[in-house]
């Protein structure tokens, strides 16, 4: 086990061309990060868009940001408990118990979105914070302890909606969130603070670090990274800003969906806490070698309980994007599917079942492939059965992935 206490190197390439030369050489050693995921994504995407020329239509390409939005949520948290090779079972239908707490509140009790939102966010701490306690301090394996949730919960949820009804949700705040789309001009300057704010974090390090006398990032690399951004974001914007309705007369759909900035704000904010903070680089430090954390003073059981409390916080903001999505709340809201896919999602992404390995971008990589796998299969008609024994193997090739690039990393000597 690795008892680095920072996920990211120190050393900085020099040149744009050591900085890819550094990388291949990382990925030889074992490093693969999220390779696998993005060359998956690319390839699934370039298939279903030559068998299926729907796929890339607008409205397609939107469907896929309000698809995959509960699943990769949800799978933002799973990625804190798996870096402490801990894992949550529960996550599924504690969103779903969050989500029938929103409902009742909003619909059943007539309080206001704010209070109903803020009362199923406390709900998902409140979980989080029982399951940690239990692994951390009483010592049950977070398996069994989220598999008694898992059960737990899909009858807290039937009694929440008393027995197996549907709540409807109709409060315009709320069903905004994964049903509305923002302005196209409000799209392209959401987009424009986003390339300008990037830019400005990696010039800021580089910055320091030479003040510091540190090697740093040459600015040909940032300028490849902010490019790379660019393009991507840009071609994404153009494309959810075209006219996607069939009669636009009628009712007018531009512009990117509400869930797509929510999704980039927790990004940015989890990605934070794990790479710029004291916190982060416990989490890294506990899922490498507990044992040698504890004796370098970190209080690991807080640690894990912190994790759990995150983990099922993002599952009550899944459960929220979920109620709005189907602008109702039923018995099976975060479950069918939900937990698996949103395990898979991470574990697709990069985040290893290992623990000490992984970030939050795994879960947006993740999800992009579970809702692609899910929507191009759809459109070519196959059925369900077909889409798990797909998304079933993709999810066993990715823990493959891992398993031998931590082979491989271990006989290099970069773990």
């Amino acid at each position: 086990m690795s008892t680095t206490m920072a996920p990211e190197r120190t050393a900085q390439p020099s040149t744009l061309g050591s900085g890819m030369r550094g990388y291949l050489e990382r990925v030889r050693g074992g490093d693969m990060g999220a390779l696998p995921a993005v060359f998956g994504l690319v390839v699934l995407c370039v298939v279903f868009a030559t068998l299926r020329p729907a796929f890339l239509t607008p409205i397609n390409f939107a469907n896929l940001f309000t698809q995959g939005a509960q699943i990769t949520v949800i799978a933002m948290g799973l990625v804190f408990v798996l870096l402490l090779g801990e894992i949550d079972l529960s996550a599924g239908f504690a969103s779903g118990v969050c989500a029938a707490v929103l409902a009742v509140t909003l619909t059943n009790q007539g309080l206001p979105w704010y209070v109903s939102t803020i009362a199923a966010i406390i709900t998902g701490m409140v979980i989080g914070l029982v399951l940690g306690t239990l692994v951390a301090k009483v010592g049950i394996p977070s398996f069994v302890v989220t598999l008694a949730g898992f059960l737990a919960f899909q009858g807290v949820v039937l009694l929440l909606v008393s027995g197996g009804t549907n709540i409807s949700i109709r409060d315009e705040v709320i069903l905004a969130i994964a049903n509305r789309n923002l302005p196209p001009a409000l799209s392209w300057a959401l987009f424009a603070v986003g390339v300008v704010g990037y830019a400005g974090v990696q010039l800021l390090r580089a910055y320091r670090r030479r003040q510091r006398d540190l090697p740093a990032d040459p600015m040909s690399l940032i300028a490849f990274r902010v490019g790379m951004l660019a393009v991507i974001a840009g071609v994404a914007v153009y494309i959810l800003n075209l006219e996607r309705s069939r009669n636009a007369l009628i009712v007018s759909l531009k512009g990117v969906p509400v869930v797509v900035p929510l999704i980039v704000l927790l990004l940015i904010l989890w990605t934070f806490v794990l790479r710029r903070t004291a916190f982060g680089r416990h989490i890294y430090a506990v899922g490498g070698n507990a044992e040698a954390a504890r004796r370098a003073g970190i209080n690991v059981d807080r640690i894990k309980i912190s994790a759990f409390v995150i983990c099922s916080t993002m599952a009550a903001i899944g459960g929220i994007i979920a109620a709005s999505r189907g602008a109702s709340v039923d018995p099976n809201t975060g479950g069918s599917n939900v937990l698996l896919w949103a395990v898979g999602a991470a574990v697709i992404g990069g985040t290893s079942l290992f623990g000490g390995k992984g970030r939050v971008m795994d879960a947006v990589l993740g999800g992009a492939v579970i809702a692609v796998i899910d929507n191009g299969m759809g459109l070519m008609g196959y059925s369900s059965g077909v889409k798990y024994i797909v998304t079933g193997a993709v999810l066993l090739l990715a823990a493959g992935v891992d398993a031998i690039s931590r082979k491989r990393a271990a006989a290099s000597g970069l773990r």
